[in-house]
């Protein structure tokens, strides 16, 4: 039997989700349905043209209204705002469903669409773990599980660009990733979702406290002045995690920026009582340097490990979730875990605007 993957919404990202479906469940195109919904009839024809085997609707009921067969999977690829209420629909059609992130608008919409997947018995997935299953990640993963850092005291968690704000320098005719009520926040709404998922892969916390949070938009003589522009561009918290294996909370100093006066740099750092590993989650090379003391001087080991994995950082969600709706081991963000990072990422927005802790716990 073709696997059937129906696809909310025809553009960039859909597109990238199609492409992995050919590429992991499709020796030939025959062997996948595909299917797209989109009001855009131009969007439509662009996507036909590239994927000339895929059957287009305009409206995401019809597509969805024939019976539901046990694998079916639903991707949806549409701006935050419209998250819960398509995710809502393609549960209640039968079918297991993967949202784009960030995952809501708010935490009540979370766990709402966790519990009706749980009651439908179905898998409600997140697209947050693109860098999840890296295998430089898997190797900072094993060096933490072995001990060699001894207790784990610190993590260093930050990203700061000063200039790549999304509908601005990146993607500036897609202006709705200004709007907080179309995207749900800005910089930490739009890389959060990876920022979190990698530092749970790692930590595997029980809980989450936020001890201060911080969001920020920094004023550039590029801002534009027509449409309206309230999501920050610089966002960080000092965070306390109940992590795996680790008899006391691991604080982990946290910054993500698209627009800052200050230096740009990139730090990912776990320290230990026993050593250090620093590496990339994402496009900084593929280096895991591992520092610890020899003697009574300090040593270090730097290990390459490039990406082998059959699948890319655009192929992972897709391939994760078909992988377990298939009933197969994989690193899926699913259900609980999904919604646990995202309210994380809430956390700090909720820290920020009242100055309070703010804690989540797992479960």
């Amino acid at each position: 039997m073709a696997t059937r993957i129906y696809l909310i919404g025809a553009g960039f990202i859909a597109r990238t989700h199609a492409e992995a479906a050919y590429k992991f469940y499709g020796e030939t195109p025959t062997d996948i349905e595909l299917k797209v919904a989109d009001p855009n009839p131009k969007a439509l024809a662009s996507f036909v043209e590239q994927f000339p085997h895929a059957v287009t609707f305009s409206d995401m009921k019809d597509m969805l209204a024939e019976e539901a067969q046990e694998h079916d999977v639903v991707v949806v690829c549409t701006p935050p705002f419209t998250h819960f209420e398509l995710s809502s629909y393609a549960l209640k059609s039968g079918r297991h469903v993967l949202c784009e992130k960030p995952l809501v608008m708010n935490a009540s919409e979370a766990d709402e669409l966790s519990k009706l997947a749980k009651d439908l018995g179905k898998l409600f997935g997140d697209c947050s773990d693109r860098f999840i299953g890296l295998p430089k990640t898997e190797q900072v993963k094993a060096i933490v599980a072995s001990g060699q850092l001894g207790e784990i005291y610190k993590v260093s968690f930050i990203h700061r660009d000063q200039r790549g704000r999304a509908g601005i320098e990146y993607q500036p005719e897609s202006r709705w990733f200004l709007n907080s009520k179309l995207c749900g926040g800005g910089i930490l709404t739009d890389w959060g979702p990876y920022d979190f998922t990698v530092l749970a892969d790692i930590l595997k916390p029980s809980a989450v406290d936020v001890l201060g949070g911080w969001i920020s938009k920094p004023v550039t003589g590029a801002d534009p002045q027509d449409v309206v522009y309230d999501v920050e561009h610089n966002s960080g918290a000092l965070m306390r995690y109940h992590a795996q294996g680790q008899d006391r909370p691991v604080l982990v100093q946290y910054e993500r920026s698209s627009c800052t006066h200050g230096e740009a740099y990139s730090l990912v750092e776990i320290e230990g009582t026993l050593g250090a590993v620093k590496f990339s989650p994402y496009f900084g090379g593929d280096a895991v340097v591992h520092r610890f003391d020899e003697q009574g001087s300090v040593a270090e080991k730097e290990t390459q490990v490039p990406n082998d994995n059959a699948y890319g950082f655009m192929d992972a969600p897709l391939y994760f979730f078909v992988e377990r709706v298939l009933g197969r081991d994989s690193a899926a963000l699913l259900n609980e875990d999904a919604v646990f990072n995202f309210k994380c990422i809430q956390a700090v927005y909720e820290s920020a605007a009242s100055g309070n802790i703010q804690s989540v716990k797992r479960g």
